[in-house]
């Protein structure tokens, strides 16, 4: 399990990494615009994210 959860870990932060390196102002407008959303829908946004990941995940699997 530690063979596949450590590199999914690193890509993720590769992948997080990236906006702000490349386009650190780009990055701190869409932060801050993520900070003015309403709850429900940062909910939204994160049952989104999980269910595409676990989609992805399981057709990589």
């Amino acid at each position: 399990m530690l063979k596949l959860l450590l590199p999914a870990f690193a890509l993720m932060l590769i992948l997080e990494g990236i906006l702000p390196l490349v386009a650190p102002a780009r990055w701190r407008e869409v932060f801050a615009s993520l900070l003015q959303r309403p709850d429900n829908e940062l909910r939204l946004i994160g049952l989104a994210s999980l269910l595409s990941g676990w989609v992805l995940f399981m057709m990589v699997i």
